[in-house]
């Protein structure tokens, strides 16, 4: 999926989002893009290797301008946290500290919680080879880590905003951006027909043997059938398939309180 759409109503909310000491641009690039598919807007930097502006996280950014463009750079850590009122910290090494740690899932409903209760909070994400010091992960009031491979748990820092910009979307009220067209669903007097002519069909071809079985054969048949749900148009089609299976050019009307087709 690609492209963004300037007739549709920017989603632009929720969590800051932290990167500590990130060293790559593209890394930075692409948390901005994760944060902007998923509605998140605030992004902070605190002492990026490579400076800013950085041109490379621009062009990884997949044109999320409104937050590559509005990035806040801090020296410190703290005051980087120092306006937020609750942070998580991510990370997937065990800490000794007593903090809280919490699943994505249960993590995002909590921030979503807060949000609307009109709090500023953040979500740390630490450096792509060693993640947040211990140090840094105290000035959070809980963890957030990840259900993942244990013997491969480090994540990319892109992909790490990326899931949390996820769960956070998927905690809100958000309508999916495709919708399944209405269908009219199918009167049973359709559904008898595409039994009568189905049945009717097989017959012909001598599929009902041995002949004792056939009241069995027709019910698992119509049983099928009325499990799928089918719409009108779906009925439709199918029985246009069975005429052309008879060899028919059109199929057959069935009338109402005809038996067959």
């Amino acid at each position: 999926m690609s492209g963004t759409d300037s007739r549709k109503k920017l989603i632009a909310e929720g969590p800051v989002v932290i990167l500590v000491n990130p060293q790559m641009g593209e890394n930075i690039g692409g948390a901005a893009r994760a944060m902007a598919n998923f509605g998140l807007a605030e992004l902070r930097l605190v002492d990026p290797r490579d400076g800013w502006p950085n041109p490379i996280a621009k062009a990884n950014a997949a044109k999320a301008d409104h937050i590559i463009d509005n990035v806040q750079v801090f020296d410190l850590l703290e005051d980087a946290l120092a306006d937020l009122q609750f942070v998580y910290a991510t990370t997937a090494r065990q800490r000794e500290m007593l903090k809280p740690v919490r699943g994505p899932a249960e993590a995002a409903s909590t921030l979503r919680t807060r949000h609307r209760a009109g709090e500023r909070t953040g979500i740390l994400f630490g450096r792509e080879r060693a993640g947040l010091e211990s140090v840094e992960v105290a000035l959070a009031d809980e963890i957030v880590t990840f259900p993942v491979n244990p013997a491969f748990a480090s994540l990319n820092i892109a992909q790490a905003v990326l899931l949390m910009s996820y769960e956070w979307m998927a905690s809100g009220e958000i309508e999916l951006p495709i919708h399944q067209p209405p269908s009219e669903p199918a009167e049973k007097d359709d559904l008898f027909g595409l039994f009568g002519h189905l049945e009717g069909a097989l017959e012909d071809m001598h599929y009902f043997r041995p002949s004792h079985k056939k009241a069995t054969m027709v019910e698992n048949l119509r049983n099928i059938f009325q499990k799928a749900g089918l719409s009108k148009q779906e009925i439709h089609a199918l029985r246009g398939v069975v005429a052309t299976l008879e060899g028919r050019k059109t199929r057959p009307r069935r009338q109402h309180g005809d038996e067959g087709a």
